[in-house]
Parts: structure tokens; sequence; C-alpha cells
């Protein structure tokens, strides 16, 4: 009998695709929070306050960044169990993700809470914009325990072949965000804090919404309260796999700190453009997280159900299909990017400096894809600590020295913008080459190894 959502079966370019689409409706509706915060900022409020909330972003980033590795060996650890058709397991699985996302939303918010004022003088934030970075920080920290109960969710939805659902559950997010923000900066005057609390509100719904699908559910997916603990095992697993991710991400997201540092140094204009260009670079950049996150799941099962052929074709796939759209995309956003950048800023010399970015980091963002997809499907077969290493040296190391380098050169926009497409070179190659070394290896010794 097939199961819904099993991917070891059936054509593999449209399992894919059809898997992608709803991962890419909801990554899109995700990031929509902060975007139309920015929308509504930017159009209301100005451009000093459209910099608060790009020079706090990062701060709650570094957090989020974190749980979100975490969600992603919760994801893995479900889909190898998937393949293995393991119900106990996936038991274990669903009640210690819900454990740590209680746990440590609740530790990290605090942590967040207490060291925000320091962190934003650190990344030397204008002194004209720092209280109202510090309000839209502090309270953006309070929907850290709903985002991570999300993600964690979303993961174990998804792991089992249901990329749909938590589409839908975003996508009521995101209406009441835009509600919410109408009406806290229209009529209701409450400013960057507006903003920040309509992402709260939004998220707690979202999350509030993925809790109930599972409780509800009456298979091995269901979520009982009472039965919430943290597994000693499966802890140990999700952690070998989601803590180098998540170190990953959040050293990733410090790095982007220095970067952010370089930038504020330049002013509040050049901040505001960068604001603005990180909001216009999701067109690109969240169908490329896409096609890895589809990567994962499909590795995982695939390895579960000990298909290794299917999933080195799979992953294949998605590089090319990411490629295809980056190359097209990238093209579109460099002819019209102007009117992409006018939706979050009305000032002609941010607008300008936002166009100086793209011209150098667009045409380089298929190097972004070979790295994605190869990270994410080393992830998927269980092999954490590899792409975290090499992304740690090439996307944080090297980018911190391709920024002192460049920016000791000719201290620009160019000069910070080159850091990117620099570090994504030199990330794309050292992942291809440990994704074919482990192949080349499992060829003399049978399937990969995991851990």
């Amino acid at each position: 009998m097939k199961r819904q959502g099993d991917l070891t079966k059936g054509p593999i370019g449209r399992q894919l695709f059809l898997f992608a689409l709803p991962l890419l409706g909801a990554s899109f509706i995700q990031q929509l929070y902060n975007m139309v915060d920015l929308l509504f900022v930017g159009n209301l409020l100005g451009k000093e306050a459209t910099a608060a909330v790009g020079a706090s972003s990062l701060l709650a980033g570094c957090i989020v960044g974190f749980f979100t590795g975490l969600s992603v060996g919760t994801g893995v650890v479900i889909s190898l169990a998937v393949g293995q058709d393991n119900k106990e397991k996936i038991q274990d699985v669903i009640h210690t993700a819900a454990g740590i996302s209680l746990a440590g939303g609740v530790l990290f918010t605090a942590a967040g809470l207490g060291l925000s004022r320091q962190i934003l003088l650190w990344m030397r934030t204008p002194e004209e914009i720092l209280e109202e970075a510090l309000v839209y920080v502090r309270i953006y920290l309070l929907s850290m325990l709903p985002l991570f109960l999300y993600n964690m969710n979303s993961g174990i939805i998804r792991a089992r072949g249901d990329s749909r659902t938590p589409m839908l559950f975003q996508l009521l997010g995101a209406g009441l965000n835009i509600l919410f923000d109408w009406v806290s900066m229209r009529y209701w005057g409450m400013g960057v804090a507006g903003a920040a609390w309509a992402t709260f509100g939004s998220q707690l719904a979202a999350a509030a919404c993925s809790v109930l699908y599972l409780m509800h559910r009456q298979d091995e997916y269901h979520l009982s309260l009472r039965r919430i603990r943290i597994s000693g095992k499966v802890f140990r697993e999700v952690l070998g796999i989601g803590v180098p991710a998540g170190l990953q991400n959040l050293v990733i997201t410090l790095s982007n700190v220095f970067v952010q540092t370089a930038v504020n140094g330049l002013g509040v204009n050049v901040i505001a453009a960068f604001t603005a260009y990180f909001k216009v670079e999701l067109i690109l950049y969240l169908p490329i997280v896409v096609f890895g996150q589809a990567a994962t799941t499909f590795a995982g099962q695939n390895l579960g159900a000990g298909k290794v052929e299917r999933m080195k074709k799979g992953v294949k796939t998605c590089i090319k299909m990411g490629i295809v759209y980056a190359g097209l995309m990238g093209a579109l956003l460099l002819g019209f990017g102007k009117y992409a950048f006018q939706l979050f800023s009305q000032d002609g010399e941010v607008i300008q400096t936002g166009l100086r970015i793209i011209r150098v980091t667009f045409p380089f963002y298929w190097l972004y894809v070979i790295l994605e997809v190869h990270a994410d499907a080393l992830r998927g077969i269980g092999r954490s600590v590899p792409p975290m290493a090499v992304i740690l040296i090439c996307m944080c190391v090297l980018r911190t020295v391709f920024l002192a380098v460049f920016t000791g050169i000719w201290n620009s926009v160019e000069a910070v913008a080159a850091v990117y497409p620099s570090a994504w070179l030199a990330a794309a190659l050292c992942l291809t080459l440990c994704w074919r070394r482990i192949f080349r290896a499992q060829d003399r010794r049978g399937q990969p190894e995991r851990g």
C-alpha cells in the first residue's frame, strides 16, 4: 500500500517539484512576516525606522538560526524513520521535539532580552536609531517560542511527505500579520513596536495551528501533551545532526553581524539599502533554500529505504532546477530591480544604493544553489558535521577575511557586497568535493555512514 508522502517511489523530478511547491509557498509566507513589517515601516514611518528594523533583525536571526538547525535534525531523524517505517521512533521524535522547543524557546528568549542592548552597541548601531531598534528586537524576541514550535512541528509534518499543511498554517499567520501591521501602525500609531507585536501574534497563530494539527492526528504522528518529554536517545540523535546545523546557522548569522557592522559604519542610507536588499534577495534565496529542504527529506527517506542511487539522482535534479531558477530570476531582477526596491523605500538614494548591491551579487547566485543543495543533502543522510565545517570556514572565516581585505582596499557598498559571492564560490567547490568523496567511499564500502 502506497503511503502518503512516500518519496521513495515514482518519477523523481515530478515528485521533487510537487513537494517543493508548498515548501516554497510556506517559505515565502514565513518571510512575508518581516517583509510586510518593512513595507509598512518603510512607507509609513520612514528610512530611520527601516534602518532600525534592519539593524536589529540579525540579532533575532542568530537565535532563530540555531533552532532552525535543531529542527533540521528533527526532520532528518523523522525522515529516516519514515523510510524505515519505524512508527515507535516517530512517536519518540515528535514528543522530544516538543520538549526541546518549549525548553529552548524560554531559555533563548530570556538570554536575548538580557543581552540585546549590548549586542546592538557592539554592532555599532547608530545612536539615532538605537532605541527604536531595541524596542523592535525585544518585542520580536517574544516570538521565539511560537516560532520554534512551528518550525519543529512543520519539520515533522514535512518529513512524512506533506509540505502543504505547514504552508496553510503560515498563510493564516501571514494574513493576521498584514491585518495587525495595518491597524497598529496606521491607526494606533505604535511605530516599530506595532510591527514587532504583529509578528508575535501571527507566529503564535501558526504555532497553535501546528500543535493542534498534531494533537488531532490518530496515527503515529499524534502529539499528546501528557507524553511530552525529552528522550535521551532521540535527543542525542537530533543534537548530532541539529547542533552542527544550528551552530552553522548561528555562526553564519554572527558573521553577518560583522558585515552589518561594516554596513552600519557607512551611514543610515546604506543601512536602509541593505535592509531593503535582503528583502528583495528573498525572491532568489527562498526557492533555493526550498530545493535544499526538498533534498534533505528526499535523501533521508531514500537512504532509510536503502535507495542510494535514487537519492543521488534526486540531489542532481534539485541542483539543476535551482540553477535554472537562479539564472532566470536573477536576470529579471537585474532588469527590473528598481521597482522591487520601491516596494520598501521611496528614497531615491536608498534605491540607487540597492541597485549597486544587486549588480554585484545576483549574477552569481547560481553558486548558492550548489552549496545549499549539497549541504542539505549531506544533512539528510545524517552527515551534518562536514557541511558545518565547510560552511563555517568558507561562509564565516573566509567571509570575514574577505570583508577586511575588500573594505581595506575600497571601503564602499560594492566592496561589502562582493564578500557574498566570493564566499559562495569557496563553499560550493568544497561541498561538491565533499559530496563526491563520500560516495566514492560508498562505492567501495556500501552505504554511506551516518553521523
